[in-house]
């Protein structure tokens, strides 16, 4: 059995990566899985990944990249950029309960009718305003990240957080606006040079007695 602990001690942020490594189709169609199958409040899937993983692709997005992220997008082997919904409509609503439908999440119909209502309760109470419904939407992406993180990490590809991009710019490279969607962060994906400045360095954590408290 995998050593789930051991891999989040090994796994660190890769700040430089071997262009001439490439992330195999089979092994990035799993990581995708992990993406899809990540969860996220009241199952609300609120999320969107776009995927750059040629040259080209990486190239299109660059302009976005604050300069000290350039390197981790160009000689990352895949670039995963995460987006969210400007909103969760009644269309969206709608065709999402649609799926579970088809899906069978729901064993009696008669049940169908209070999930619905309450999943729109509860988007309903982040949906007050753009901005609100769009953080409560990035909090659930950061779920589906961390889930993205761990499983390449224990399939031994290496990754980066990445913050440092101009949203707006990635936004409109994307056409975001016209799909309805915001830009939130992105990962780079790939495998680390033998000689990465991150990898000799020990973690640094809080000590767990100051971070957890027993009730």
């Amino acid at each position: 059995m995998t050593d789930m602990l051991e891999i989040v001690r090994k796994r660190y942020t890769t700040k430089h990566y071997d262009e001439t490594k490439r992330i195999s189709d089979e092994d990035f169609a799993k990581l995708a899985e992990v993406l899809r199958l990540s969860p996220s409040s009241v199952n609300s899937q609120p999320w969107h990944w776009f995927v750059a993983d040629t040259d080209e692709a990486k190239a299109k997005i660059l302009p976005a990249v604050l300069d000290f992220n350039c390197e981790r997008v160009t000689k990352a082997s895949h670039v995963v950029v995460f987006t969210v919904h400007e909103d969760l409509d009644d269309d969206y609503l709608k065709a999402l309960l649609a799926q579970e439908i088809a899906d069978g999440r729901f064993t009696k119909e008669e049940i169908i009718p209070g999930a619905d209502a309450g999943r729109r309760h509860f988007v309903g109470l982040h949906q007050v305003t753009k901005e609100e419904i769009i953080s409560w939407q990035s909090r659930q992406a950061y779920i589906a990240m961390g889930f993205l993180l761990f499983a390449a990490a224990g399939m031994g590809i290496d990754s980066t957080c990445l913050e440092g991009l101009d949203m707006a710019k990635m936004d409109e490279i994307l056409g975001l606006k016209e799909k309805g969607l915001r830009t939130i962060a992105a990962v780079s994906l790939g495998y680390r040079v033998p000689n990465d400045s991150n990898a000799s360095r020990p973690k640094s954590r809080w000590p767990l007695e100051k971070v957890v408290t027993r009730i």
